[in-house]
């Protein structure tokens, strides 16, 4: 089986304004393989967070080739992305996205509903005492910590057992120590579990952490 999962051969972003066009990323070449855990760096408006929803089918290239597990994504329409994405891959964003008025079991559980799949509560227990939430399955987003609803997102993400999660600034609205503990999370599920795990960070401490880092600056890999 290949183990190189997503490849990006001079990858442009243009996002065409009425005064100007704009360039978030420009030729990137890249490879992710299977089981490795990359922090894409660099400082704001570098690129970082295109970078991550192209890789992650979130968003079209303007150039280049972008394949992703084999198949060639550059051109596909949305329909056929929202397959890609549902089964395979696990988003995480900063800020959190949970659903106000369901608990943490039933967030958790909606990526199952999507994806026509059976809600089945077992598995997504299982998710959430995977990241420390056992004692919250029943508890709503305003009941719990920022730290918490990152756990309960990260639960979402693992849900449908994607082969590649990627995470937008999962740190970024927490304080020092809670950010700490779930980039700890992050790692021990690319550690222990041989989950490839792509994020960005703007904290050189955590991105540090990281296997490998890639460090982009005005859109392109420095």
């Amino acid at each position: 089986m290949n183990d190189i999962l997503i490849k990006a051969q001079k990858v442009t972003k243009t996002y065409k304004l009425p005064a100007e066009e704009i360039n978030a990323v420009r030729d990137i070449d890249l490879e992710i393989s299977r089981g490795e855990f990359i922090a894409i760096m660099g400082p704001s408006g570098s690129g970082k967070t295109t970078l991550l929803d192209i890789l992650g089918c979130l968003d079209k290239v303007s150039g280049g080739k972008l394949e992703v597990f084999g198949k060639d994504v550059s051109s596909l329409k949305e329909n056929f992305l929202v397959n890609i994405r549902r089964e395979n891959m696990g988003f995480v964003f900063q800020d959190f996205l949970l659903i106000s008025t369901l608990t943490a079991l039933e967030n958790v559980k909606l990526p199952l509903l999507f994806a026509g799949l059976r809600e089945e509560n077992e598995k997504a227990t299982e998710m959430l005492k995977k990241v420390g939430l056992a004692h919250r399955v029943n508890h709503l987003p305003k009941e719990m910590s920022g730290g918490e609803k990152q756990r309960v997102a990260i639960a979402r993400a693992l849900v449908t057992s994607p082969k590649i999660l990627f995470a937008d600034e999962p740190t970024g609205n927490l304080d020092t120590k809670t950010g700490k503990e779930i980039f700890q999370i992050l790692k021990e599920l690319n550690q222990k579990d041989g989950l490839t795990v792509v994020l960005t960070t703007h904290n050189n401490e955590l991105g540090s952490q990281a296997a490998r880092t890639i460090y982009l600056r005005d859109g392109v890999i420095a």
